[in-house]
C-alpha cells in the first residue's frame, strides 16, 4: 500500500486495523469468506476505471474490446461450471439479482412464495421490509416444529395460494434442500421455480451439495460466500427454464440492464472469473468437502456441550443455535463471543418468541476458518470456548438480575461482558490458534 500511504494515510490505517482484526479472530459468519491474492488483484485492477454499460458487442461507449472479452470469458466459465445454457454476471449483488428475476418473470402484485426469514429464508424472498414483499404479494412457507422443511405442508400451501414464483433458497437452514420435491410441487401450479444458492454455490461446484440445475427454471447466487470470490452475483437460466419460456434469458437480460442497473463492475466480474478458474481445481473440491466436515464436527461438539441446534445439526456449511435455554439474546451471545475472538451473528430462529432485532439464536459457519486450513480438532476447541463463554455470560446475567428489556440496551450488555473472566483468557487462546493457522494465499 505504497501509494495509499501517501495519498490517504487514514484509510490505510483503517484497512490495516481491519486486516489485523481478521487475522486475529475466527471468521465464522457463514456468509463471509476470504479471497485469493489473484482475485484481489483482479478486483483492484485498472478494470475499475472502465464504464461498460450494455452487454458484450452491444455497449454504449467505446473502448470495449478487452472488456467484452473478459465478460464473455467469465460468462462461458459460469455456463461450463454449472452446466447451464445462459448466465448473466452483471448483477451487483444477490439482492438485485433476485429482484431482476422477479421483474423479468412477474408483474407487480403477482404472488411469490419463499421461506420465511425467521425460518432460514432471506429478506429478498418476500419479507415485508424488502421490496420483494412490497411490490409482490408474498406468502411464506415455514419449517416444521422439528426444524426441518415439511414438503407436504409446502405442497398444501402452494396448492392453496397458487404462486407464480416459488423461491427455494436459504440463509440459515442447515439441511439439504430437496430440489426434486420443489420441482414437482411447482409443476402442480405451473409456477416458476427459482433456486437461490447464494450460500451454496461453492458447495455445489465442490460436489458436496446437490445441484439444482436439472430441477429449477432460474438460479441466482452471490459469489463471495462458499464460492470464495469477490462481491458480486450471477443469474443463470436452465434448459428446463428455457423449455418453459424460450424468451426467459432475454427477459432476464433486459431486467438486469436497462431495467435495474447501469454499467456493471467489470473488475468484480473479472474477480468472479478468477474464482471460477480456482474452483476447477481439485484443491477447491477438497476445500468444499472440508467445509462440511468441519461444520458437522463443530455441530457434534456443540451438541455435546449442551447447545440446542435447529434441525439437530447440519449437512452444509452453517449451524443455527437456539439459545433459549441459556436465557440470553443472540445479541449478547454474539457480542460476548466477538469479545472472545469468535465472530458470528445473531439470528432469528423458527417460532422465536423474541423480536427479530433481539432474537434467541446465533448463526455460524465454517467457510472462513476452513480457508485457514483448520480441521476437525480445531472445531472441538472452538465448541468448548463457545460453551465456556456462553455459560459464564448466562450466569453473570442471572446474578445481576438483568431483565430482557434491560438486556436490549447495549450498555447493559457491555457491563455483562466486562465481568467475564473467560473472555479474557479465551481471546488469548484464539489469537494463538489464529497464529498457527494464518490467513494466507491458497493458490
Amino acid at each position: 500500500m505504497i501509494y495509499l500511504k501517501k495519498v490517504d494515510p487514514q484509510i490505510k490505517a483503517l484497512i490495516q486495523k481491519e486486516k489485523k482484526r481478521q487475522s486475529e479472530t475466527l471468521m465464522m459468519i457463514p456468509s463471509e469468506n476470504m479471497v485469493s491474492k489473484a482475485v484481489e488483484e483482479a478486483v483492484g485492477s485498472c478494470l475499475g476505471n472502465k464504464y461498460a454499460e450494455g452487454y458484450p458487442g452491444k455497449r454504449y461507449y467505446q473502448g470495449q474490446e478487452y472488456i467484452d472479452k473478459i465478460e464473455t470469458l467469465v460468462v462461458e466459465r459460469v455456463k461450463k461450471a454449472f452446466k447451464v445454457p445462459y448466465a448473466n454476471v452483471q448483477p451487483l449483488s444477490g439482492s438485485p439479482a433476485n429482484l431482476a428475476v422477479y421483474t423479468a418473470l412477474l408483474k407487480p402484485n403477482d404472488k411469490i412464495m419463499g421461506l420465511e426469514l425467521a425460518h432460514g429464508g432471506h429478506l429478498t424472498h418476500g419479507d415485508k421490509v424488502s421490496v420483494s414483499g412490497q411490490f409482490f404479494k408474498s406468502v411464506s412457507y415455514k419449517l416444521g416444529k422439528d426444524g426441518f422443511l415439511d414438503y407436504q405442508a409446502l405442497e398444501k400451501l402452494v396448492l392453496k395460494e397458487k404462486p407464480k414464483l416459488i423461491i427455494a433458497g436459504i440463509t440459515a437452514y442447515p439441511k439439504i434442500l430437496d430440489w426434486k420435491k420443489f420441482s414437482l410441487i411447482a409443476k402442480k401450479v405451473k409456477a416458476y421455480l427459482l433456486a437461490d444458492i447464494a450460500h451454496l454455490a461453492g458447495l455445489v461446484l465442490g460436489g458436496v451439495y446437490p445441484s439444482p440445475v436439472s430441477f429449477v427454471d432460474v438460479i441466482t447466487t452471490t459469489t463471495h460466500k462458499t464460492l470464495r470470490g469477490p462481491r458480486g452475483a450471477i443469474i443463470m437460466v436452465t434448459r428446463k427454464g428455457l423449455k418453459k419460456d424460450p424468451d426467459l434469458d432475454k427477459k432476464i437480460q433486459k431486467a438486469v440492464f436497462p431495467g435495474l442497473q447501469g454499467g456493471p463492475h467489470i473488475n468484480s466480474i473479472a474477480g468472479i472469473g478468477v474464482a471460477l478458474k480456482e474452483a476447477e481445481k481439485n484443491s477447491f473440491k477438497k476445500y468444499s468437502k472440508q467445509i462440511v466436515l468441519n461444520a458437522k464436527a463443530l455441530a457434534k461438539e456443540l451438541k455435546k456441550n449442551g447447545f440446542n441446534l435447529i434441525s439437530g445439526g447440519t449437512d452444509s456449511h452453517l449451524i443455527l443455535i437456539d439459545l433459549s435455554s441459556f436465557k440470553i439474546t443472540g445479541n449478547l451471545a454474539a457480542e460476548a463471543l466477538e469479545a472472545g475472538g469468535i465472530v458470528l451473528n445473531r439470528n432469528s430462529i423458527p417460532y422465536d418468541s423474541r423480536p427479530p432485532f433481539y432474537p434467541s439464536g446465533i448463526r455460524l459457519g465454517t467457510p472462513g476458518i476452513t480457508s485457514r486450513e483448520m480441521k476437525e480438532p480445531q472445531m472441538k476447541k472452538i465448541a468448548l470456548w463457545m460453551k465456556i463463554i456462553i455459560e459464564e455470560i448466562s450466569e453473570i446475567k442471572k446474578k445481576m438480575k438483568i431483565s430482557f428489556e434491560s438486556e436490549k440496551k447495549k450498555e447493559t450488555r457491555e457491563k455483562i461482558i466486562k465481568q467475564s473472566k473467560a473472555i479474557k483468557s479465551i481471546i488469548v487462546e484464539v489469537k494463538k490458534l489464529c497464529q498457527k493457522y494464518p490467513i494466507k494465499d491458497f493458490y
